[in-house]
């Protein structure tokens, strides 16, 4: 099975709970289930290739000019984190199907597990580091929906924002650090980044490309300091718990520094950033765990002290070490997951997680009290455990440290006594002691589909603790060989003599049972003695962040639109200041063209035209005017120029933005309040005259010069006709070369027009709307509102600018036209309509749903562009080929046309849905409005002429 469709698979699973969760919670259980096993399944087929040192891959490309593509590969470290995540997965899937009540959406839950699924399958079998981090932000959002699942908690909520800010911004870092790595070594696959350690360890951006990583990986392993976030994420689901903590978010981090481990790892500045880290994160989370009365907030930070044991063997930066860690994340999987399970099932069961208010479980629920013993053993340690073995492969790692570096066997030491003080905690405050009469619920174990999970798990922690070279040393030797980058070979063994690492051993389980009986006056001495809350500081930070972003806001934005362009505009002319005079811009190198007389009056003109805009504004009907100049030279510049397509669309839009002014015109004030003092406005009119001088000194200097990068006009007028088939570039540029581009535009263009649909439906209601039935024209009108004239020409007119649209449309790919400007014409032409006949009459005649005109638009031109992948080329690229029918010319036939079609119809439906809008609002206007004999053509509800066509 190919890597890529493995990777797909969690996402089409995805896709099932919503269409089949009617059908009842067993089926969606069943369906995520299917779809999860059968990527196991093709994961595992590659297993005897990986074994033989292969690297399998698929390789596809995507936005190869940034060099994103969809590329993925099977080794040894994927196998590892892939057969966690899919293997774990499947029993979670069947643990959440009796855990979640009948309250709980369950085709949700599954939806955003699946996804999550997927997302961290998507970062273990990538082999680009551009599309890793695609993967890598899924998983913070798609974690963000499952730690806020219960939504209705406001805990969820909190936890839910806290992982989507620790683990967003750490991202963040990541990005960048990935962008460094990736231009070090010259290409941003992982393969060949592998190959580069050389290249990369030598370069003065090493430094910075391992720290910004680092900052990424330990937000998502919640290292300290970044450790908080994981606890607070309990308030998920506790089916999300277990595997968010043993198998998938929390483990990211690890892949990633496993992943990177050949060309990041055996440096001094590895070794102190990643090793100090986890030490002291491997302290603090076990120190805190051994007091959290909440079985899931012990588990939790159990979890981080772990996470921190398995950062730290990868800081040691030793082949032994790294074996130790994938072992122990194996280990850890097997026992936590299990864990989390049982405390699940407590919870479930007796009403309850605070170990306060348990105890006494033993002979209530002995399956449950077995499954949580064995595991939480194995946490701690004990052998013949798997825990066991890989915590001595850690100790052994520690003790073999120099001299220099004895501390950390000393402070691991330390962490394994808190650990063992917990673990012993967990059975002993939850299992043994008398049977209480207070418990919120009674206990017992719950059915066979809550425990078999949890129990196969404990299996495995049992069997591989016995047979560890059978059961596990396989998956250890090729995923460590994959982080190595050499053939591993591990010796797994439950003693090697006496040596240090067994001396540590014996004291932490010896520490950690004195602490168990010491437990209640350590506790009363941890919660009197001061210490700094990670969850204060967070939220002291974040309140911090967000006073001083709301000042800054309020400094320059206060609502005041005249402020914000303001600020916007000095920050501009101080940045291109500050490039100016730290840049080099060159001598001038292209003489000035001579100035003819025609084009120098238009400019003067164009010149009058903006200034009297300035002074006359507040007049809107003449600011209007004076736009629409300025309009109509610049489109007689741009054919002046030679770019007639340019100018068609220019006064196209022009015609269109004129006449929708006028009619919205028509129920606004006819002129615009001072509302700033004299001192604001000359203020506004230095700032302005600045810019002004500034971008036409930018325009003058770039004109005036040659540099030393090619233009990509160049490029467009060579390949127009070969590759887009078209001899109009514009044309081609639009539906082709940058038809994604165009794509988007259109999309925004018909979403602004549904919006202003949207605000026209508030105004038609409520007080608005009473205020428009009682509104009063500010100026007579004439008493002919319909000219018989106008009437007769426009309706002569509208086949005939129909007619000329469609030669628009269909001449655009090689001559001036195009969908956008043929959707202008035909636009004009049904404004006119209104303007003659009246909102009413033209409104009663409209059948076209401009709604359904826009969607159909987007969808031709998003049908259009997929059907390119048909024939393995980009979205959007174009085919065309020649058509000979009879008594016809030779044509050209284009798959262009579809693409620009869609624009047609976006055009047409967002400008008339707009026309739509105001049409609306005249019409509630005129129901009741007050007749005076000076207006008593107001109202379009009146008898339309007679004889009118």
């Amino acid at each position: 099975m190919s890597p890529a469709l493995i990777a797909l698979l969690p996402f089409i699973g995805a896709l099932l709970p919503g269409l089949l969760v009617r059908s009842g919670r067993s089926v969606a259980a069943t369906a995520c289930g299917t779809a999860t096993f059968v990527a196991l399944l093709g994961l595992l087929l590659h297993v005897p290739a990986v074994m033989r040192g292969e690297v399998i891959t698929a390789q596809f490309e995507w936005l190869p000019l940034i060099q994103l593509n969809a590329n993925f590969r099977i080794d040894g470290l994927a196998v590892l984190f892939g057969t966690l995540i899919l293997g774990i997965g499947l029993l979670i899937i069947t643990y959440a199907r009796f855990y979640l009540s009948r309250q709980d959406p369950v085709g949700k839950f599954y939806t955003y597990l699946m996804l999550f699924q997927g997302a961290m399958m998507g970062i273990v079998l990538s082999d680009n580091i551009l599309l890793l981090l695609i993967f890598w932000e899924l998983t913070s959002l798609s974690s963000f929906l499952l730690i806020g699942y219960w939504r209705h908690l406001p805990a969820g909520r909190q936890g839910a924002r806290m992982a989507l800010a620790v683990t967003g911004l750490g991202g963040l870092a990541m990005i960048a650090g990935m962008l460094i790595l990736g231009q070090i070594a010259g290409s941003y696959d992982i393969g060949d980044i592998l190959q580069a350690k050389e290249a990369i360890q030598a370069s003065p951006y090493y430094l910075p490309a391992l720290i910004l990583i680092l900052i990424g990986a330990f937000t998502k392993s919640a290292q300290f300091p970044f450790h908080f976030w994981l606890p607070h994420a309990m308030a998920a689901p506790t089916p999300v718990s277990a595997y968010l903590h043993s198998a998938t978010m929390v483990k990211a981090g690890l892949f990633l520094m496993a992943r990177l481990w050949p060309v990041l790892s055996g440096t001094p500045e590895w070794f102190w950033i990643v090793a100090t880290t986890g030490l002291i994160t491997m302290l603090v989370g076990a120190a805190i765990a051994l007091f959290k009365d909440d079985l899931k907030a012990l588990l939790a930070f159990s979890t981080v002290s772990h996470l921190g044991l398995i950062t730290m063997l990868l800081g040691f930066g030793t082949e032994e070490a790294a074996i130790a860690a994938v072992f122990h994340i194996i280990n850890h999987a097997t026992f936590k997951a299990a864990l989390f399970m049982t405390a699940g099932i407590i919870d479930h069961e007796a009403g309850t997680r605070s170990i306060a208010r348990l105890g006494g479980l033993r002979k209530l629920m002995p399956i449950s009290f077995a499954i949580g013993t064995i595991a939480a053993l194995s946490m701690a340690g004990i052998p013949p455990l798997n825990g066991f073995l890989s915590k001595e492969m850690m100790l052994y790692e520690a003790s073999h440290l120099e001299l220099a570096r004895q501390f950390f066997m000393v402070v691991a030491t330390i962490a394994a006594v808190f650990s063992v003080g917990y673990s012993l905690r967990f059975i002993f405050h939850v299992f043994t002691g008398p049977e209480r009469e207070d418990y919120p619920h009674h206990p017992h174990d719950p059915g066979f589909g809550m425990w078999a999970g949890p129990a196969l798990l404990t299996v495995l922690v049992v069997l591989i603790g016995l047979f560890p070279n059978v059961m596990a040393g396989w998956l250890v030797d090729i995923s460590a060989s994959a982080v190595t980058g050499h053939e591993a070979h591990s010796h797994i063994a439950h003693w090697h003599g006496l040596n240090a690492a067994v001396i540590m051993s014996v004291i932490a389980i010896a520490g950690g049972i004195v602490l168990l009986k010491l437990h209640k006056p350590l506790l009363a001495a941890w919660e009197t003695a001061p210490r700094p809350e990670a969850k204060e500081i967070f939220d002291w930070l974040v309140l911090t962040a967000v006073k001083a972003g709301r000042a800054a806001t309020d400094a320059m934005t206060n609502g005041s639109m005249p402020r914000a362009l303001a600020f916007f505009t000095i920050a501009s002319l101080a940045a291109g200041g500050f490039a100016w005079i730290t840049g080099s811009a060159g001598p001038i190198t292209r003489p000035m063209l001579p100035i003819e007389p025609v084009p120098f009056i238009g400019w003067l003109l164009l010149i009058v035209a903006t200034g009297c805009m300035v002074f006359f504004h507040r007049v809107r009907l003449l600011a209007l005017v004076l736009v629409a100049i300025v309009g109509l030279i610049t489109s007689i510049f741009f054919a002046y120029f030679s770019a007639p397509d340019l100018a068609l669309t220019q006064i196209s839009v022009e015609i269109v933005t004129v006449i929708l002014l006028l009619l919205a015109l028509n129920f606004l004030p006819k002129r615009t309040l001072v509302e700033t003092s004299t001192t604001i406005r000359g203020w506004d009119a230095f700032i302005a005259t600045l810019a002004g001088v500034g971008f036409g000194g930018l325009t003058y200097a770039i004109l005036r010069r040659d540099f030393a990068f090619d233009s990509i006009a160049g490029y467009m007028l060579e390949n127009s006709h070969d590759l887009g088939g078209g001899d109009n570039v514009v044309n081609v540029i639009l539906v082709d070369f940058r038809g994604y581009d165009t794509f988007g535009e259109i999309t925004v263009l018909g979403i602004a027009a549904l919006a202003i649909f949207a605000l026209t439906q508030t105004l038609l209601q409520g007080k608005s709307s009473a205020r428009l039935r009682n509104w009063v024209h500010d100026q007579r009108r004439a008493g002919d509102r319909h000219p018989l004239m106008l009437v007769i020409a426009t309706r002569v007119i509208l086949p005939f600018s129909l007619m000329v649209g469609l030669f628009i449309f269909l001449r655009g790919h090689n001559q001036p036209g195009g969908g956008f400007i043929a959707g202008l014409v035909v636009a004009i032409a049904l404004l006119m309509q209104y303007m003659a006949s009246g909102y009413a009459w033209a409104q009663d005649r409209q059948t076209i749903p401009y709604h359904a005109l826009i969607g159909a638009g987007v969808v031709a031109a998003g049908v259009t562009g997929i059907g390119a992948w048909f024939n393995g080329k980009p979205f959007l690229t174009s085919a065309y080929g020649y058509v000979k029918l009879p008594f016809l010319e030779k044509f050209e036939m284009a798959t262009a046309m579809g693409f620009d079609l869609g624009v047609f119809l976006c055009v047409v439906g967002a400008v008339m849905l707009a026309l739509n809008s105001l049409s609306r609002i005249a019409r509630r206007a005129g129901e009741t409005v007050n007749v005076k004999p000076m207006d008593i053509d107001l109202t379009d509800e009146q008898e339309e002429p007679k004889g009118a066509l």
